[in-house]
């Protein structure tokens, strides 16, 4: 069971990608580190609501 979430910048808070998040093995907010093309660099990038 996949449950489709959008991740946000944690610095700047624009929302750059969207994945699939597996619910049943993970509870907590997804954290990764991916590259803002706003920032111009890698920043970590945080599960929205």
């Amino acid at each position: 069971m996949s449950q489709k979430v959008t991740l946000a910048c944690a610095i700047c808070s624009s929302r750059n990608y969207s994945t699939n998040k597996n619910v049943s093995t993970k509870s907590t907010r997804l954290e990764v580190r991916k590259y803002c093309k706003i920032c111009g660099k890698h920043t970590l990038h945080r599960e929205t609501k």
